[in-house]
């Protein structure tokens, strides 16, 4: 059986871009049939899956991962073969030139260019170069020949391997939120003490479509997101505008910009995690967002609570996580549903 890391890397190299995320949810489907009572495909194409445990919880609980990672769409392909695009997610302009892609299901290679360096004017030397003045480059040398490989409407993701980057850290692809797909993988290849129900979500990084109707679906009483966020933990940044930092274990956030979160699950959480010996974090800043705001609105609404992983250099090529993060914050969630499911809130 694979390990925790090794289910990360193989779930984060499967593209799957927001509104295309069958590849990574037959994966799961594969991962997981054999270790749940059932589970099911909605109409949006969220995977909802539920299993029994030792007893049932006094309070439902389900706990969501979005499956949907950042990326960029096809829009039109030029006379000269290049081809223009969109971000789709929340993409900062600055790592997209000179980036090589995969598109498509064949995962076509091309690099992201635009204006050589002498041909900017001095403004534009200055400026950001926008997603709408750069191109893709496949190699084609003209419309024609391009469009036997790929169309209007395809997706791409970033190209690039994985890689342990000193003692404790995986760098790579996609690691938001494949890394929360795969703990809860975990959960559900183990034994439970209480009936859990898991959704594993698409188009969270497009608007938190997903979670809305899985959580509609569900109808749980408590909801734990396991996400990952921003760890801004690298030199120059001033201590309180760091957010969290990495080998500090799971984050558990108090408010972000879609949600307040539940103020008794967010103190029973650094409760568990310090009678469990789990170090745990708290998010320092009032930023981001996350599916939590779909499941607490979602029906007759829920409490919920994020657990996030600590990550560098979010909606990028290269991610970066810390393995001691990722056992931890495994743990925590074992021990949020051993108290929950027994009613401790």
């Amino acid at each position: 059986m694979k390990s925790t890391i090794e289910l990360i890397v193989g779930l984060s190299d499967i593209p799957g871009v927001s509104g295309c995320e069958q590849a990574v949810r037959d994966e799961i489907i594969a991962l997981i049939k054999d270790h749940c009572e059932r589970y099911e495909v909605d109409a949006l194409g969220n995977l909802i899956a539920f299993k029994k445990g030792e007893r049932a919880p006094l309070k439902r609980i389900m706990l969501s991962a979005h499956m949907d990672e950042v990326g960029l769409i096809v829009t039109h392909i030029e006379e000269d073969g290049l081809l223009r695009f969109a971000t789709v997610g929340g993409i900062d302009s600055r790592v997209l030139f000179g980036k090589a892609v995969e598109i498509g299901p064949s995962r076509l290679c091309g690099v992201i260019g635009g204006k050589a360096v002498h041909h900017l004017t001095e403004k534009e030397k200055e400026a950001v170069p926008e997603p709408e003045s750069l191109l893709i480059d496949v190699g084609a040398t003209d419309r024609a020949e391009a469009e036997k490989h790929v169309s209007p409407g395809d997706f791409a993701v970033f190209s690039g391997g994985f890689a342990d980057l000193g003692e404790n850290c995986l760098m790579g692809r996609a690691l938001d939120d494949r890394a929360g797909c795969a703990l809860l993988v975990e959960l559900l290849r183990s034994p439970l003490p209480y009936d859990c129900h898991f959704a594993f979500t698409v188009q969270e990084e497009t608007g938190c479509t997903g979670a809305m109707t899985a959580a509609y679906a569900v109808a749980p009483d408590i909801g734990i997101v396991v996400e990952t966020t921003t760890a801004a933990d690298i030199a120059g940044v001033p201590a309180g505008k760091k957010i969290c930092e990495l080998g500090g274990g799971p984050v558990l956030s108090y408010m972000d910009r879609g949600t307040v979160y539940d103020k008794a699950l967010y103190d029973l959480a650094f409760e568990i995690a310090g009678e469990s010996g789990i170090p745990a974090q708290t998010k320092s800043a009032v930023v981001g967002g996350n599916e939590s705001r779909s499941v607490q609105a979602a029906g007759r609404g829920a409490k919920v609570l994020a657990v996030s992983l600590p990550c560098r250099y979010l909606h990028s090529p290269s991610l970066l996580i810390h393995k001691g993060d990722v056992e931890h914050t495994l743990r925590l969630l074992a021990a949020l549903i051993q108290k929950l499911g027994g009613g401790a809130l």
